[in-house]
């Protein structure tokens, strides 16, 4: 099967690291394909920054559909354009926070988010609360570290990042936890090592739930509300989008 790993931000070192992770976790035959929009943000740590983010993430969930890619990860916290990229692929589309929250929650009796900046911690919030998984999370907790300084050699990001999870044991009351940011993958066993409990890298969950639903024959429900978007005109920067009907192939393999 092929997978596409979709890093919605424009850094192509972090999509590479997040590919080398999920590759690292993938089966035997299976294909992963890491990549990054041509257009949009630099990192994604804002309301606005996941808005813009979205054309070019939804732009390349397109060039996999022409590619025949079986299934997604939406390797971005936030989960950016989760629910459209579902209605646009035949196969399964998962998200980074959604994978891991479902993961933590059946390998211990709650969990800590530990993620970058304090102003993203209201969307780890929100995440939790529509998928369910309120009741099992702690906390979350801010490094206060943007986004692209973990990309930064020497950069002290990993030991606050470490400090960070400590204290989410200590004052929090939970046993496992969550790494708030795809550009953390690669942390994740140093992390588990140093600290004895389960640690849970999204991109790592999310790449083996997706192998997993294909296996399966599991995709997204084309009935309701998830079903292909209707054809009809888009204008001005954004009339590369216009969908064309879907045909009888699309169709079958949506089936």
């Amino acid at each position: 099967m092929r997978i596409q790993i979709i890093n919605p931000n424009t850094t192509w070192s972090m999509t590479e690291k997040i590919g080398a992770c999920a590759r690292a976790v993938a089966r035997p035959g299976t294909e992963i394909v890491a990549v990054s929009p041509a257009m949009g943000p630099a990192s994604i740590e804002s309301h606005y920054d996941e808005a813009l983010a979205m054309p070019g993430l939804l732009q390349v969930i397109a060039q996999g559909e022409a590619a025949g890619v079986d299934g997604y990860v939406i390797a971005c916290f936030g989960d950016p354009g989760l629910k459209a990229a579902r209605e646009l692929a035949r196969g399964p589309v998962v998200g980074i926070a959604e994978a891991a929250m479902h993961l933590a929650s059946m390998v211990g009796t709650r969990f800590s988010v530990v993620t970058t900046l304090g102003r993203t911690m209201g969307q780890a919030w929100h995440l939790a609360e529509i998928y369910g998984m309120e009741r099992f999370c702690a906390n979350v907790r801010a490094c206060e570290l943007p986004v692209l300084e973990l990309e930064v050699p020497g950069s002290q990001a990993r030991e606050r990042i470490v400090d960070e999870c400590r204290r989410a044991l200590a004052e929090d009351g939970c046993d496992t936890i969550v790494l708030g940011c795809a550009g953390m993958a690669d942390l994740c066993e140093h992390i588990s090592g140093l600290l004895g409990v389960p640690v849970i890298d999204g991109v790592a969950a999310a790449t083996t739930l997706v192998e997993s639903l294909v296996t399966l024959r599991l995709a997204t429900s084309k009935h309701g509300e998830l079903a292909r978007p209707l054809p009809k005109a888009m204008a001005g920067a954004l009339a590369g989008f216009t969908l064309q009907p879907a045909t009888a192939a699309h169709s079958r393999r949506a089936a």
